[in-house]
């Protein structure tokens, strides 16, 4: 049946996210790369939200944004709004109109990086009154690095996906 595949999809992009939040939360900020820090919570988001859908997106968008908010240490609710509608969004888009492949996920992974970076941001930009030159220098730099690791969570999560697929006996699908 269609919903055990779901399940099954469902279980092993966990697994990909808790492994990315210990790397996005816990290895990457002892080694930052000209002080930048990639941001991995929002590429897997929508990773699965370009092949597994609306449904998986928006999941996926609600945990990767709570456990977003608590590695860059966020108000609580920011990131998490934020994957879940680009996860539902996005997801949708791929249901209905975009091709299913890597050039509509990195084309995804580049709009959603650019307004997490806009809202990371924000409240300094418009509340703090901070110069909008290094935080414009730091968004860019931001979003270059983290789409250095969008290849290789593209492949992790085409990947589970497909696996999922094959592991379950036709007669179940």
């Amino acid at each position: 049946m269609k919903r055990h595949v779901f399940a099954l999809t469902i279980i092993f992009h966990a697994l990909l996210l808790i492994v990315v939040y210990v790397f996005q939360g816990m290895i990457f900020p002892f080694i930052p790369l000209y002080g930048f820090t990639p941001l991995l919570l929002p590429i897997v988001s929508t990773g699965v939200a370009v092949y597994e859908g609306r449904d998986a997106g928006g999941i996926f968008g609600i945990f990767a944004g709570v456990l977003c908010d608590v590695a860059l240490n966020e108000p609580v609710g920011v990131f998490t709004v934020l994957l879940t509608v680009t996860g539902i969004l996005v997801g949708a888009l791929a249901d209905t109109v975009l091709m299913r492949g890597i050039p509509t996920y990195i084309v995804s992974c580049v709009a959603v990086l650019i307004i997490s970076a806009f809202m990371q941001i924000f409240p300094l930009l418009f509340f703090v009154n901070v110069s909008p030159q290094p935080l414009i220098s730091t968004a860019i730099w931001q979003t270059v690095y983290s789409l250095v690791f969008a290849f290789p969570l593209w492949f992790a999560v085409r990947t589970l996906g497909v696996r999922a697929q094959r592991i379950l006996p036709s007669g179940t699908r």
